[in-house]
């Protein structure tokens, strides 16, 4: 006993060590992840260094916002978000890699640099958008010295002085990243010959016939393929089977909970009454929030904007009407006309926003009464918009909101200038604050309405629901490894397949929103089936991994499947050039190859090497190369083609007119050359970097 006593802590020590090891290792094992390196905040490497989801998604929102504001769009479509997600990646992927390259190379960008990319006497073209004047393309010095007045005078903490600073740190990491690319253009060089060639290939003209037999004469069933015909098609391609990101490719199928037909006759009941309350309705927008699925607020249209079956009515009806239910897409619709006016197609106008956080909203609007008495009485609207104004943007031009069209500001905002004269002065309230707006301009006139819509949506009962959702269990709990399609097939289920699916994919064929699909076939292996039945939208769907494609050199197992009609065309290519081939033995002309081979003599004119399809059929590389290659008058060797082999026999070439202004060819070809370097060294550089990306796990 006392020997344990005082060996008792090393035995706990060690225990527990032991623990956490084994611990370490099992996660490990399932998650691929290593507890060596803190990787919880980890969403990517690139050269090693660390790519943070903290630091990713703070940048995904701001660039989201972006999105919203300029589409106009409160949510976006997983494809947006998709979209989003992938453009921010890249370009943190990319900022990282050219830190690292310009760092190598010493390359800056200093003070004096910045101060002349916004102050110098030829400024960043993103400093002459954001301050320039349409009329001369130059900058507005006066608008551009008030703002940076009211920069200077802002608080460190001011979100406008955050946006400034943001904005001069992307204009010195652009030029950085053109200081580099300039160096990569610079090393770049087209030569005279290079620049003839390229003249004759796109002007040097060929005339021939050839003779073909296609891949498609010969049915599959007359073929064998071999272990060995896969293993030569591949080792001749192998270059093509590289895959720069993991895929994986899944079956799955798709429960369709759609409403059945007692719930259709329940929702347009419950529609029927909707409206016949809606027409008795005195209060049509109160009346959409309560019981409408989509919530839009009511705004004027201009005809044409509705859909069909309310334009066509809607613009000689009387204040009152009310339409529906009709069936309109998965919804049954009732609509109602709120308003017909006639009024300005665009407006011409200028705002003080005034802020009420902070102050109070009835503050504010006596704030703004207050401003709007001072330019009754003569002040300036452009120095009290620079004073007061919460809109810093507009308040920069001097208040200026452009000219736009009626339905692009928020709904009370348009309803009160758009019914307002030029020359008024209107104090509006709306979700951003209080508005001082001055009409300075109309232009047009129209007949717009107004137009209240309720939907009622065609959604499943939750009996109905409950039914499918329990077929999708019982589907699930009779699957093995080994059965899932022998159980789709006696439950008499399509099958679908979403083949080399990237881990960030927002959607799958047939399912929009199918991101907790893609993430547990990321955490699954090969031939699991998903542990839970996955409900998007109307389908109750299970899904089944099939394979995974690792990042790099694909196996030929991996791409076995995906080469098979390849090779089938290379074995019966074998097979058609054999009888070609005896066709061509002791022939002097294609037309009597033609004739032995039982084909057709096909003459083709004006082709050039630039563009190598033959009319007809698709493009045809090997074959064009080897017509111009080749000597007039005399027949070629049997070429393997995309569709077919080929014999063929020049009858002449037309030679262009003798190149006379080699600079400018020259100039034509490096412009495309600079064109594509900037991208492709990107490429290059991203995959020396060996960009590590673990997205799937956390998006």
């Amino acid at each position: 006993m006392g020997f344990l006593r005082e060996r008792m802590g090393k035995i706990l020590a060690i225990s527990i060590g032991i623990a956490l090891f084994a611990f370490i290792v099992g996660e490990v094992g399932k998650s691929g992840s290593s507890f060596f390196r803190d990787d919880r905040n980890m969403l990517g490497e690139v050269g090693g260094e660390k790519l943070e989801y903290d630091k990713f998604n703070k940048l995904y929102e701001q660039q989201s916002n972006q999105f919203r504001q300029q589409s106009q769009q409160a949510t976006l479509t997983p494809q947006i978000a998709a979209y989003v997600q992938e453009s921010t990646w890249n370009s943190m992927v990319s900022q990282m890699i050219l830190k690292k390259e310009v760092d190598k190379l010493g390359l800056a960008v200093g003070d004096d640099e910045v101060n002349n990319m916004v102050n110098g006497n030829n400024p960043d073209p993103q400093i002459v958008q954001a301050f320039g004047n349409p009329q001369t393309g130059k900058i507005d010095v006066t608008r551009f010295n008030n703002f940076k007045a009211q920069l200077n005078a802002s608080k460190a903490n001011d979100p406008i002085r955050q946006q400034w600073n943001d904005f001069i740190e992307a204009l010195g990491t652009n030029k950085l990243s053109q200081k580099y690319l300039s160096i990569v253009s610079n090393g770049l060089y087209v030569n005279s010959l290079e620049a003839k060639e390229n003249y004759q290939a796109k002007n040097k003209l060929v005339n021939f016939k050839y003779v073909t037999l296609d891949y498609a004469s010969v049915p599959d069933n007359k073929i064998t393929l071999t272990d060995a015909d896969y293993q030569a098609y591949y080792d001749e391609h192998k270059n093509e089977f590289k895959t720069p990101q993991e895929l994986r490719t899944f079956d799955y199928v798709s429960f369709n909970a759609a409403p059945s037909k007692d719930d259709t006759a329940a929702i347009k009941k419950q529609a029927d009454k909707l409206a016949a309350d809606f027409k008795a309705s005195t209060n049509d927008s109160l009346f959409v929030q309560i019981n409408s699925e989509d919530k839009a607020p009511l705004k004027f249209v201009h005809k044409g904007q509705l859909e069909p079956k309310l334009d066509s009515v809607m613009f000689t009806a009387a204040k009152g009407f009310t339409y529906g239910p009709y069936l309109s897409g998965n919804s049954y619709k009732i609509a109602k006309l709120v308003d017909a006016v006639v009024g300005p197609d665009s407006i011409k106008a200028r705002h003080i926003l005034i802020d009420p956080t902070g102050i109070g909203l009835e503050k504010a609007k006596a704030k703004a009464d207050s401003i709007k008495k001072l330019i009754q009485g003569g002040k300036s609207f452009a120095e009290m918009s620079t004073q007061f104004s919460a809109d810093k943007a507009a308040a920069a031009k001097g208040g200026d909101l452009g000219t736009f069209a009626r339905g692009l500001m928020v709904p009370e905002f348009d309803d009160q200038i758009f019914t307002a004269k030029k020359g008024d002065l209107k104090v509006i309230t709306t979700q951003f604050g209080v508005h001082i707006v001055d009409i300075e301009d109309e232009k047009g006139s129209s007949k717009v309405v107004k137009v209240a819509v309720v939907d009622v949506p065609l959604k499943a009962s939750s009996a109905t629901q409950t039914a499918v959702y329990s077929k999708a269990q019982t589907f699930l709990a009779n699957l093995n490894k080994d059965n899932f399609d022998a159980e789709a097939k006696k439950e008499k289920l399509a099958v679908k397949t979403a083949t080399d699916v990237t881990g960030v994919a927002a959607t799958i064929p047939g399912v929009e929103s199918a991101r907790d699909i893609v993430k547990w076939a990321y955490t699954a292996e090969p031939g699991d089936f998903s542990e839970k039945v996955f409900i998007t939208g109307d389908q109750y769907i299970v899904a089944h991994l099939l394979n995974v494609k690792p990042k790099g050199q694909l196996s030929l197992e991996a791409v076995k499947k995906q080469i098979e009609p390849m090779v089938k065309n290379m074995v019966k290519g074998k097979q058609l050039t054999e009888k070609l081939q005896a066709a061509l033995n002791g022939s002097g002309n294609i037309d009597q190859v033609a004739q032995k081979s039982g084909a057709k003599v096909v003459p083709v004119q004006n082709i050039v090497f630039a563009n190598p399809i033959i009319p007809g059929r698709t493009a045809e590389y090997k074959v064009i190369g080897s017509v111009f290659g080749s000597q007039p008058n005399k027949l070629s060797k049997v070429i393997d083609g995309q569709q077919g082999v080929f014999v063929f026999s020049v009858d002449s070439f037309i030679n262009p007119a003798p190149l006379t202004n080699t600079v400018k060819e020259k100039e034509t070809l490096a412009q495309g050359l600079l064109q594509r370097s900037q991208s492709q060294v990107f490429d290059a550089l991203k995959d020396k970097a060996n960009v590590k990306d673990y997205r799937a796990k956390f998006l």
